[in-house]
């Protein structure tokens, strides 16, 4: 039985199981290969690896879990997962199976893109989720809030921070915005269209323009999604996790305990901040508490 196996090979995972093998812990860290950022070209906001590709970090990643003898890193997706007494079993795809005292989910989020022309061939280039990790790039240019209601308003007026030319695109009827919510986008020039958008045109490589159906357009050089709804992993479910009214597996205290003991929730799958750099420092956070636990249980 090994002492911790880590569910998911994003910046959460490899971080943890990098703090995991200074600790000398034996660690199966499993990654299915479906990193939540396969599109996105490059990651920002990371110190000393600002505007690094995903995957040049995920070699480096893997490199520095190498000098570690203790840490088995497997490309194969684990299916099922289930608590048992006192450790987890976890089943392969592949058939197998693997035992541990504890275990990690990074296993992050599953976003699902509006039903809309143009959103999925430019996710990742124009089309965004957090304007902190993108909205730089589209600074002092025409970019688009789309989301309903008073987080569609906050969203809008979270973008004026990037560029003073902002469209609030509701793609609903009139009555989702306050009156309160309508005059303070106006007072900060932000523009509202509550047509339904149509599509999403560009270059094949960002957007440029952005048109509804009754004909409109406007310039659109970044689009940005108000948070919704996600779908965590499944075996978020088999396990017994409690989960919030958007998918995030709430955590207890700093260090990514859930309600299901030994189990901990590391990366986008227990936070609606989603950096890199969060999510790394989530899973130095579990592994930390993981190998305190140990210690407490092996000196007993």
């Amino acid at each position: 039985m090994r002492d911790v196996i880590i569910v998911g090979g994003g910046p959460a995972g490899l971080n943890a199981a990098l703090i995991l093998g200074r600790c000398r812990r034996d660690v199966l860290l499993c990654d299915a290969g479906k990193p939540r950022n396969a599109a996105t070209p490059l990651t920002w906001g990371l110190f000393t690896r600002d505007g690094t590709s995903p995957f040049a970090l995920r070699e480096q990643a893997h490199a520095d879990l190498e000098r570690y003898g203790t840490v088995e890193r497997r490309e194969i997706e684990v299916v099922e997962a289930r608590r048992c007494e006192d450790r987890f079993e976890i089943k392969l795809v592949d058939g197998t199976r693997e035992t541990a005292r504890r275990l990690i989910l990074a296993t992050g989020l599953r976003q699902d893109l509006p039903k809309i022309e143009g959103f999925e061939t430019y996710w990742g280039t124009g089309v965004h989720s957090c304007p902190y990790c993108d909205g730089y790039e589209a600074r002092d240019r025409p970019i688009v809030a789309y989301g309903r209601g008073h987080g569609g308003c906050g969203l809008a007026l979270e973008l004026s921070c990037w560029s003073r030319d902002v469209t609030l695109c509701t793609d609903a009827k009139d009555g989702e915005l306050s009156e309160k919510d309508r005059d303070r986008l106006g007072l900060n020039g932000i523009r509202i269209v509550e047509t339904p958008i149509d599509r999403l045109e560009g270059n094949g490589e960002r957007p440029e323009t952005l048109v509804f159906r009754d004909g409109r357009a406007i310039p659109c050089s970044a689009i940005f999604l108000m948070p919704v709804a996600c779908q965590p992993s499944h075996l978020v479910g088999q396990l017994g996790c409690d989960l919030s009214e958007t998918g995030v597996v709430p955590t207890k205290g700093d260090y990514e305990k859930t309600n299901v003991p030994g189990l901990f929730v590391a990366g986008d799958a227990s936070r609606r901040v989603q950096f890199a750099i969060v999510a790394a420092a989530e899973g130095a956070m579990a592994a930390f508490a993981i190998n305190m636990e140990l210690i407490a249980e092996d000196t007993a």
